[in-house]
């Protein structure tokens, strides 16, 4: 069992870059198992529809993770929700969240505007998207009979069955700028920093959410705030060399001896993350193994 540090609790991400015919069940069941036992509080994805990492996508793994544990929590951070319409989306969460037993964490992004076009999303009015799809898939977790009348969507339906949760499954919000961690307190029940977000961004990024809840009269103890953290213990760059891809550059992750990974948690754990979100990317069960026996130790 992984004891929290303080308040702070650990999930790990799910193996889900697997190339053509590369999926191994077996493999992939050990895996939650050995999470499951080490007492994470969840298991998280991500979404990367069009890339050309090969990447799984994440209701489909989500749900097989349901299948295969009985206590973890299993989340999305973040789904890119503008590119998916809201009342599927919202149809997929309440039927994983009744099949899980109330087990589902979601998280929303907006996501790079650049990225729209293959979609057919026009780039005007992407945030009021965001928000109003937002809004609309609470709607259909909560309403018996949906009235929603927005910009992009009208809506008079009803959508059974509700999501397992009540009056929903958690919502985290994530997000770079201000104006999107602020959107974060108004729409979310928590925050999630982003993994390409350095521990100095985030650090930021938790004033302004903590700035924004006080603006709000939000009480703050009741609104997390989450982190995900690229770390790979040991001299392989086989993390760095992605993210350089992913991201232009690789200073965001933790790299190196497992002292040096716990030194720089420690650091997001003092930047105000309270749920701290590992994600080796590469070499998932040998760099949860390290995790869990040389790492999460020492802090």
């Amino acid at each position: 069992m992984i004891e929290p540090t303080n308040t702070t609790a650990f999930a790990v991400s799910l193996p889900q870059q697997v190339s053509d015919g590369a999926f191994d069940p077996a493999a992939f069941r050990a895996y939650l198992r050995r999470v499951e036992e080490a007492g994470f509080h969840s298991v998280w994805t991500q979404e990367g529809t069009l890339s050309p990492i090969p990447m799984l996508d994440p209701i489909e793994v989500m749900t097989y993770a349901a299948a295969c544990t009985e206590r973890l929590r299993i989340g999305c951070a973040v789904f890119v929700s503008v590119l998916r319409n809201p009342l599927h989306l919202a149809k997929s969460i309440s039927t994983l969240d009744q099949l899980s037993r109330g087990r589902l964490e979601v998280g929303f992004g907006l996501g790079r505007t650049s990225r729209l076009a293959p979609f057919g999303v026009p780039p005007e009015g992407v945030v009021t998207r965001f928000t109003e799809g937002i809004e609309l898939m609470k709607a259909c977790w909560t309403e018996p009979e949906i009235s929603f009348h927005g910009r992009f969507w009208q809506v008079e339906a009803a959508m059974e069955p509700k999501t397992y949760q009540k009056p929903h499954p958690p919502v985290w919000i994530g997000g770079h700028q201000p104006t999107a961690v602020r959107r974060a307190v108004r729409y979310g029940d928590g925050f999630i920093g982003a993994g390409g977000a350095t521990t100095a961004a985030f650090a930021e990024q938790v004033r302004t959410v903590r700035a924004e809840l006080e603006r709000t009269g939000r009480d703050q103890e009741s609104f997390p705030i989450a982190k995900r953290v690229y770390v790979s213990v040991g001299a392989d760059d086989r993390i760095g060399e992605q993210l350089r891809r992913r991201y232009g550059g690789a200073d965001m992750a933790l790299t190196g001896t497992p002292e040096q990974c716990a030194h720089g948690l420690r650091e997001v754990i003092e930047a105000g993350a309270g749920l701290v979100l590992l994600d080796p990317m590469f070499d998932e069960p040998e760099q949860l193994d390290r995790l869990v026996t040389q790492v999460l130790p020492e802090l």
